[in-house]
């Protein structure tokens, strides 16, 4: 029987052959099944899980099936509709001949390195071509019905390698292109924020990004891109510049407004004063904004009249309220200079009529130096007391010697300077000289019992029993080197000597120990 069937189907399927795709028409529709006449008097039974769209089979419609021959003992027709398509597909992809061609499939497994997909017959999907991202969960893409586009074809192996990335990068491109072309510098255009970084802010436009520059958000100052706009917050933004070259777009914020710098000399003259905050200090000086978008610089040395400021966060603070007096302005370079110091009364213009020359004074000693001590009259008035004005009777070496900070001292003015913003002040002139009427019993070859002060190099700094000074030099002193000095002597021992000389002009005593060494 099996014999009579082969005749009879060889006689039937003589027109066509083996692994020919036909034409076929579903004559019936199971569950699982599905019955396509292929004419000749033959019939073919097809899982109903070959086809791709199952619910689009309707009995009498047209299906492209592929001949594998016959069944000797069924005497049907054996039928592929899976093989058809990818047979179909190969074809298609041969007929095009060339690799960039589209095609549709659906992502069937993973396999290692990537995925298979069914385009009509299996191709291979790299995982690092199946999306513009980096994947990290490949299981969601099993089942993915999309569009791809074929990378390579190897003819002789029948394998073709494919890529959703490209076909995705390309569909962006054409639609970033497109919608490049539809914009224009001064456009407003509305975006949403995609990225907010410290430099600016990337704005969706639909299909291309643009960047709103940290620069562009404001006409004031901005900290961070952040204080004015949100994640995902939707924002009407101006196009200021286009490359098409390069596809990119910059995007302003305060160019929707008006430049505040066009009208500024309308607004602010010289010699006005005004009230601003500080937005920003660095060593040599203070940013006040005195609008949004009007700053101008108040310069270290236009601080204070009086204090000597080193840095200005010592005076200044961001945030605090300052006011001050426009000293210049530069429209075109966007410079406005400032001066806090003018803001307020200068203590030094009425310095020569508070303080005149010869006027007693109270104050408090701020700072010890070598040369004399600064002296505190008023809050930001400073004067000089030079160590050579302290005592008429003492030859005061240091400061520090007699005063300390914080002391406070009686001064008389000796001189003011208020361009130089100098004062000089004096102790010992508050009382009378008393030097004539200390030395006019101190003749020559007088005895006289003294303490030793100080020991120098060169001598012995002796006070006498009227509290002057005097030196003996080493040279007036017996058996005595200047290196024995220090070893022989020391400060609080008591000594006999003799007047040598007094020198009225340069205030000095000379006394000696040597006793011939006094004239008769």
């Amino acid at each position: 029987m099996q014999s009579q069937f082969s005749e009879l189907y060889e006689k039937s399927f003589q027109d066509i052959q083996i692994g020919e795709v036909v034409k076929g028409t579903v004559i019936a529709i199971h569950k699982r099944e599905v019955v396509v006449d292929i004419g000749y008097k033959a019939e073919g039974v097809l899982p109903l899980d070959e086809f791709l769209q199952p619910e689009a089979l309707t009995v009498g419609c047209e299906v492209e099936v592929l001949f594998e021959g016959f069944d000797d003992v069924e005497g049907s027709a054996l039928l592929s509709k899976r093989k058809a398509d990818r047979q179909k597909t190969w074809n298609d992809i041969l007929s095009n001949a060339e690799e960039g061609a589209i095609v549709e499939g659906r992502i069937s497994r993973k396999v290692r390195g990537g995925f298979m997909v069914d385009i009509g017959m299996e191709a291979f999907l790299p995982a690092s071509l199946v999306d513009i991202k980096p994947v990290r969960n490949q299981d969601a893409f099993i089942g993915l019905q999309s569009k791809f586009l074929v990378v390579k074809i190897n003819h002789k192996r029948k394998n073709v390698v494919v890529s959703r990335k490209d076909l995705l990068e390309k569909s962006r491109n054409e639609a970033r292109s497109e919608k490049l072309g539809s914009l224009k510098v001064g456009q407003i255009v509305r975006g949403k924020v995609k990225n907010i970084t410290d430099f600016g802010v990337f704005i969706d436009l639909g299909n291309l990004d643009g960047l709103l520059h940290i620069t562009d958000m404001s006409w004031g100052r901005v900290s961070h891109p952040s204080d004015l706009v949100k994640l995902g917050e939707e924002i009407d933004v101006v196009v200021i510049a286009i490359d098409q070259v390069k596809q990119k777009i910059s995007l302003g914020l305060k160019q929707k407004g008006t430049d505040p710098w066009t009208s500024v000399d309308q607004r602010y003259a010289i010699g006005n004063q005004v009230r601003g905050k500080v937005v920003n200090i660095l060593p040599y000086g203070a940013f006040v904004e005195l609008e949004p978008g009007i700053e101008g610089l108040v310069h270290i040395s236009e601080l204070s009249w009086t204090k000597r400021v080193n840095h200005p966060s010592e005076m200044l603070s961001v945030g605090m309220e300052l006011d001050v007096v426009i000293l210049s302005l530069d429209k075109e370079a966007k410079k406005i200079s400032l001066g806090a110091k003018q803001a307020q009364e200068n203590p030094w213009t009425a310095a020569a009529d508070k303080y005149q020359v010869g006027n007693r004074a109270k104050g408090t000693v701020r700072n010890l130096t070598d040369y004399g001590a600064f002296v505190e009259l008023e809050p930001g008035i400073e004067g000089l007391l030079h160590v050579s004005d302290i005592s008429w009777t003492h030859k005061v070496a240091k400061p520090a010697d007699v005063l300390k900070k914080g002391d406070a001292v009686d001064v008389m003015i000796l001189a003011v300077d208020t361009e130089a913003k100098k004062i000089s002040l004096g102790m010992k002139q508050l009382t009378d000289d008393p030097w004539i009427e200390l030395t006019k019993n101190l003749l020559t070859g007088l005895e006289l019992q003294g303490k030793v002060t100080r020991i120098v190099n060169f001598g012995l700094f002796v006070e006498l029993e009227n509290g002057l000074e005097g030196l003996i030099h080493v040279s007036e002193i017996p058996d005595c080197s200047a290196q024995d000095l220090a070893k022989q002597y020391k400060v609080g021992d008591m000594l006999r000597c003799s007047i040598l000389n007094v020198d009225h002009e340069g205030r000095k005593i000379a006394l000696t120990c040597k006793t011939e060494s006094v004239p008769a």
